[in-house]
């Protein structure tokens, strides 16, 4: 029979969940050829404007196979409205029967996302992180904050945002988890002072130029998910020491890198995917003064991923209570 799982117990379950490792291990089985993805689906409306992304794939000789379905819609914050929703259905891949009907409301594809930042930075960050900037103060901008917490000792924080209205509301969110958070509505002040940044963005025109990129600075990039989206000048890419997609196929078609070689500014043969970063040291930083660049457009393993150990939690939660 197929479980309907609600977001207060996606919720629950998330709580017993370290999802850093397990996304880690995802790209590592992404790049060795043991995960099979198709391309990604999408509709981009306009009016308002908005997409919806469909993501799904399995890991060679696993138990199930995963559909997420996740969307943005940027105006409904205007109206009260969550930006982001979505579900994940999970299906066993032994007799195509659904199993799990996963009601995350878009919380899982946040989640996994964030954990996808932490590991970039994990391996490429400079040792030394003296501030963070976020550019986006949006639910991206939070939790990708949040899950830095993991892997990056700093406290120091700087965040860009549109308006001082979501400032306000991102630094009454924060205030608990223990950072000293400054806001700003120029993003030129993120670039000149964190040599660890983080896009989180929906952005269709750059935010950062290659001038404004100091010396020894990571930058992950995890807003531009669709073709149209850009928050880096390509010349930030093609300036960089070191750049790294989370899948080139994937990367090539959206995402910085694809608005980076598409500008001329990035050969695709220098591009390194993430999994050969946390497997090969000698695709890490190898100097505090590089300059690095991870690409985040968001694989279907990752929610493979994630739902799985959800959907696992939610079981052994259920054998308890028999």
């Amino acid at each position: 029979m197929t479980q309907i799982y609600s977001l207060n117990r996606i919720k629950a379950a998330l709580r017993t969940i370290d999802p850093v490792p397990l996304i880690e291990q995802g790209f590592v089985d992404y790049t060795k050829g043991r995960v099979v993805v198709p391309p990604v689906g999408e509709m981009i409306f306009e009016d308002p404007p908005g997409d919806v992304h469909i993501k799904y794939g399995y890991i060679k000789g696993d138990a199930v196979y995963v559909i997420k379905i996740a969307s943005g819609f940027y105006q409904d914050a205007k109206s009260g409205l969550v930006q982001s929703n979505g579900l994940m259905l999970v299906f066993s891949q032994k007799t195509g029967e659904p199993e799990s009907i996963l009601l995350d409301e878009g919380l899982l594809t946040n989640i996994r996302t964030a954990a996808a930042g932490a590991v970039a930075a994990k391996y490429l960050a400079p040792g030394k992180v003296n501030r963070i900037g976020i550019l986006g103060a949006g639910t991206q901008g939070r939790v990708q904050l949040q899950y830095l917490k993991h892997v990056v000792d700093c406290d120091d924080v700087i965040v860009w945002g549109i308006h001082q209205k979501e400032l306000d509301a991102y630094l009454q969110d924060m205030a608990s988890f223990g950072f000293r958070i400054e806001t700003t509505l120029d993003a030129s002040e993120v670039a000149a002072t964190c040599n660890l940044i983080v896009t989180a963005t929906p952005s269709t025109e750059p935010l950062l130029k290659a001038g404004q990129i100091r010396q020894g600075t990571h930058i992950t990039a995890v807003g531009s998910d669709t073709p149209e989206k850009n928050e880096l000048h390509p010349e930030i890419l093609q300036k960089a020491d070191l750049v790294v997609a989370d899948s080139v196929s994937q990367c090539l078609l959206r995402g910085e890198i694809h608005q980076a070689i598409r500008a001329g500014c990035l050969d695709r043969e220098t591009i390194v995917e993430l999994g050969s970063v946390i497997e090969d040291a000698q695709n890490q930083r190898t100097s505090e003064s590089q300059i690095t660049v991870a690409d985040l457009t968001g694989v279907a393993v990752q929610d493979i991923q994630i739902s799985k150990a959800v959907c696992e939690a939610l079981r052994s939660a259920a054998r308890r209570r028999v």
